[in-house]
């Protein structure tokens, strides 16, 4: 189907994501079929996933944030020819940056990011594999956030909604710096800041075996 209405995307209170106009939703097994009007599970627990079945209700899901969440702050790490942006808040804990460039991305270090490790071109081409927007970095002053790209969202294996070239995301507020083109949305319903992935999936070991 097609449309030519920019896609949007609804947290509902204690209910699914209201999706509209979406043309490019995909999974591993590739597209999945298009609805102008979709309802996406985000408790965890339907069983036609990634679509809402009713059963947010019968299990009491809230889509409150959590008071014990990481905290919803930008730090800045400055290096000789980058800088790099981190919000902690609404990291998805993909593991993109830490895998990809660990000499840069430390785990179990402080400070955690070392923006001198590695060449520019490096830590750019790293940075662009983020998925949660929780990454940026600014160079000669200027900060690069955003990526080019069709509004789509891609169902991650046992993990979040992947959502990509900017479909608007209504009724949220948006945390410090993060990206309006790309960002992960909870579909476990363990996320301490819903609507946003924050890897929680990672620990509860949420499974879907369809997607």
């Amino acid at each position: 189907m097609s449309s030519d209405k920019k896609p949007s995307i609804t947290p509902t209170p204690d209910g699914p994501y209201l999706v509209n106009s979406l043309t490019n939703f995909t999974n591993v097994k590739g597209p999945i079929n298009c609805k102008e009007k979709m309802a996406l599970c985000r408790c965890g627990h339907s069983a036609n996933k990634p679509f809402c079945d009713g059963t947010h209700a019968k299990v009491g899901f809230s889509s409150a944030k959590l008071d014990d969440r990481n905290p919803d702050r930008r730090d800045n790490y400055i290096g000789k020819g980058i800088t790099i942006h981190d919000n902690r808040g609404i990291c998805a804990h993909a593991g993109r940056c830490t895998d990809g460039l660990a000499a840069v991305f430390r785990l179990n270090a402080e400070p955690w990011i070392f923006p001198d490790a590695a060449s520019v071109e490096e830590i750019i081409q790293t940075i662009n594999k983020c998925p949660s927007g929780a990454l940026s970095y600014s160079v000669d002053g200027v900060e690069h956030r955003d990526r080019p790209g069709a509004p789509s969202v891609f169902v991650a294996p046992n993990g979040p909604y992947v959502v990509s070239g900017g479909p608007d995301l209504l009724d949220t507020e948006r945390c410090e710096g993060a990206s309006h083109e790309h960002f992960t949305m909870c579909r476990c319903g363990g996320s301490k800041n819903k609507p946003f992935c924050d890897g929680t999936h990672w620990h509860i070991n949420f499974t879907d075996e369809k997607n």
